[in-house]
């Protein structure tokens, strides 16, 4: 897929944040003074490959329900990315300016993707944050297959891949656990929130309406705002966040 087209498809989920993006926000949109983030050449050539061998490794397993390459963007990519931005925003791809150089650090956070399937969101957020350390749980072994083909492919290092149950991965294990699309979510949202390490956090991209079930399930955890998906009537970011005990 040109990577000029994967560019123009995922503006609107790098933009800056605005009040209106936040669910339940009376106030007019107000952006802030941050500048929209932009992909590397690099990485919108890596995004095109991916597509590429979803589209073709979909033919033999099902790793998708859709096959156009276009929504693939805007319903995979650019939600994995938005929450990216979100999460690891000194990641941002904005060109700063000449007095503002950006630091450097040696940290690399440890990030989560459970029941990560075709890779989203924690494949774009490892191309989105290459200092990140990246598993992968999936327990479908043809999914995992995919996982590693990808990783591969890509050239990406620091990535993960574990088959095993969640549930057998010892507590408190990673700074950042994500979570999107997986089946019996009331079941896996308490085994995601056990993976997070104190003074970490637990990202979910779910729609509006699992808000306050998630909520509800996990009270003793800190919940920021959750901020519509671009383009969605009824997906949103939302994180939680443990205390540091």
């Amino acid at each position: 897929m040109d990577p000029a087209r994967i560019a123009e498809l995922l503006a609107p989920f790098l933009a800056p944040a605005s009040s209106a993006s936040f669910l339940g926000s009376c106030h007019s949109e107000e952006r802030s003074d941050e500048e929209p983030a932009v992909l590397t050449s690099a990485q919108l050539r890596r995004i095109s490959t991916y597509i590429d061998l979803l589209l073709r490794w979909n033919a033999r397993i099902n790793l998708t329900a859709i096959r156009d390459p276009e929504e693939i963007v805007t319903r995979h990519f650019g939600e994995s990315l938005f929450a990216a931005r979100r999460l690891f925003p000194g990641s941002a791809h904005v060109a700063p300016a000449a007095s503002d150089p950006r630091p450097t650090t040696n940290d690399r956070p440890t990030v989560a993707d459970l029941g990560s399937g075709a890779g989203f969101p924690g494949l774009p957020i490892r191309l989105w944050a290459p200092e990140i350390a990246l598993t992968l749980i999936e327990s479908s072994h043809k999914k995992a297959a995919f996982l590693r083909e990808v990783s591969r492919v890509l050239t990406l290092t620091d990535v993960n891949i574990q088959t095993a149950r969640a549930q057998t991965l010892p507590a408190g294990s990673f700074q950042v656990v994500t979570l999107r699309a997986v089946e019996r979510f009331a079941a896996i949202l308490p085994v995601a929130a056990n993976l997070v390490a104190p003074a970490g956090r637990l990202a979910l991209l779910i729609s509006s309406t699992q808000f306050d079930q998630a909520r509800s399930l996990l009270p003793e955890q800190s919940w920021s705002d959750p901020e519509a998906i671009p383009l969605s009537r009824t997906r949103v970011l939302a994180v939680a966040h443990r205390s540091a005990e």
